[in-house]
């Protein structure tokens, strides 16, 4: 079965107010011979004359009068449709966004997007989930608005990107370990015991591709999946972490921080979100929410 023609429908919601093929024709803009092909095509559609002649007029059928106000609703909410969006009212938005970040990112950028987000929108309710890997698909299936860490090898091409800042690695200690005085030499900071984060369980990261040309080699003997893991055994063990500096500013107070004695390669951190959230005003509100607190 043929899909009918919905510009019909706009067609028909003229004829049925005006109630005359003139007038209809001059409101759309057509001929008087257009307007009639289409009450035709109207009328083949819904197989009723629709309107029918009296004396020098037109007047509608019962089939007519009841479509005239069921069409008339079904051309506005099309032309509500294709409108661009009303203006982003904040204060009465009732939102919850979900955000899948680090703990470090909440721990770090949470309060301040959370006071600046109640601020702006009473109504919006942030909801942070762990980032356990960088697969796409949460942001694909929408179970995820907006993600931020460092883009992978594992982001789907379609996932609109952009920077946050950029961040390097420092060593952290416990306040009264022996790396908190003197100064620290590649051969002293790698003779310490360390503590790896990975993900994926990995024995090794960038640091240690640093260190080999020096013939140098890392001991570690903990490997944790997170920032938050690594400075909380840092803080009470001799363990060395090395971690990004501006994505554990808060984790790492009354401890002691360093840089590191060798060139580790930074980090961009970024926020990820999926194109279909491109052009939605309170997506878009909220992601310049994340790039202030982040800036």
């Amino acid at each position: 079965m043929p899909r009918p023609d919905l510009n019909l429908l706009v067609t028909l919601d003229v004829l049925l107010t005006e109630g005359s093929v003139a007038g209809a024709a001059r409101r759309l803009r057509l001929s008087p011979s257009a307007m009639s092909r289409a009450l035709a095509r109207l009328r083949e559609a819904t197989g009723d004359p629709l309107l029918v002649r009296a004396g020098r007029g037109l007047v509608p059928t019962p089939r007519a009068l009841e479509l005239r106000d069921q069409v008339g609703r079904l051309v506005e909410e099309g032309e509500a449709v294709l409108r661009p969006a009303a203006a982003l009212d904040l204060p009465r938005l009732v939102r919850t966004f979900t955000l899948r970040t680090s703990d470090g990112f909440v721990e770090n950028f949470g309060p301040s997007l959370i006071a600046r987000v109640a601020q702006d929108a009473p109504g919006v309710r942030l909801r942070f989930v762990p980032k356990l890997d960088k697969d796409s698909a949460p942001l694909r299936d929408g179970t995820v608005d907006l993600e931020t860490g460092v883009i992978g090898r594992e982001t789907g091409p379609e996932v609109r990107t952009q920077a946050l800042f950029r961040d390097r690695f420092i060593g952290v200690v416990r306040a009264d370990h022996p790396l908190s005085r003197g100064d620290i030499s590649v051969s002293r900071y790698a003779a310490g015991k360390h503590v790896l984060v990975s993900r994926r369980g990995v024995n090794r990261g960038p640091i240690d591709d640093a260190l080999q040309p020096l013939g140098l080699q890392r001991d570690i003997t903990t490997i944790v999946g997170g920032f938050a893991a690594a400075l909380a055994l840092a803080r009470a063990t001799d363990l060395v972490a090395s971690v990004p500096e501006r994505h554990t500013g808060n984790l790492r107070v009354g401890m002691h921080s360093f840089p590191l004695p060798i060139l580790a390669p930074a980090i961009t951190v970024s926020m990820l979100w999926h194109p279909r959230l491109e052009a939605d005003p309170a997506h878009r509100w909220l992601r310049g929410c994340v790039r202030d607190v982040c800036a």
